[in-house]
């Protein structure tokens, strides 16, 4: 069993208004915290990985390939491999976002 308690977790501030938290995971499946503040972007991009993204607290406009939505607290997406996706806040808040398999480029190991 895998258990992380919150407040052991790091906050990393990735600039621009974006936070990061790196809950539990291990190789074949990650939970990751992501804070906004209104305004900020998630960049577009793309992974291999599979992502879903539960919206925690806030409203976000989010984006995946060319369609867009509108989403607010326990509203959730999924993201296909390989599928250009991000995210507009518009009330600052956090996701929730879930990767299969594990982002191994997020974690920082000693």
């Amino acid at each position: 069993m895998i258990v992380v308690h919150h407040e052991d977790t790091l906050l990393q501030d990735l600039g621009g208004g974006n936070t990061r938290r790196i809950l539990a995971w291990n190789d074949d499946l990650m939970l990751v915290e992501v804070g906004f503040d209104s305004g900020t972007v998630g960049a577009v991009h793309s992974h291999v990985h599979t992502q879903s993204s539960l919206v925690l607290s806030g409203r976000f406009k989010y984006t995946i390939e060319d369609e867009t939505v509108e989403i607010g607290p326990g509203d959730s997406v999924i993201v296909p491999s390989g599928k250009l996706h991000g995210t507009l806040c518009i009330e600052a808040g956090k996701l929730l976002d879930v990767f299969t398999p594990a982002r191994q480029d997020f974690i920082t190991r000693t």
